[in-house]
């Protein structure tokens, strides 16, 4: 079997980064992907927002923590974790007593889109902690 997700939003909040008790560490930060579509039936403008709650592990999430900042833009690689009590997103309650949705999402390959906020892009947006191969155009092959 096999799962891929791809998604590309802006983060909610600065990521928060910890070390497990072997060492490795894990950055958490939320992610906001809007959709946005004209009503057909009224013609106004309508939006969509889905949060994800995203983990990333080892050297991406040393590098995540470090460059990443609240509104900046991320493309994010990974998979799908489900609640190990529902077997779909974590449930809770919101403060008015409404039903919210949390999509837990492990990162295999972390982008840094956009600039870093100072107009510089930094580190070629990349974090998924091995070199890009060089490839010459004739050994590519299509």
């Amino acid at each position: 079997m096999y799962q891929k997700l791809v998604i590309v939003g802006n983060l909610g909040q600065d990521p928060e980064m910890r070390y497990m008790p072997d060492g490795q560490a894990v950055t958490n930060f939320s992610l906001a992907c809007n959709r946005r579509w004209n009503d057909r039936a009224t013609g106004e403008q309508q939006e969509e927002v889905t949060w994800y709650r995203v983990s990333v592990w080892g050297r991406q999430a040393e590098a995540a923590n470090q460059y990443l900042s609240k509104g900046r833009q991320v493309l994010i690689e990974g998979r799908l974790r489900p609640d190990p009590a529902t077997g779909g997103p974590r449930l809770w309650t919101r403060n008015d007593g409404s039903i919210g949705a949390s999509f837990e999402v492990v990162a295999d390959r972390v982008q840094f889109l956009g600039g870093n906020g100072n107009g510089a892009n930094g580190a070629n947006g990349h974090t998924n902690g091995a070199a890009e191969p060089a490839y010459e155009d004739d050994s590519i092959p299509f």
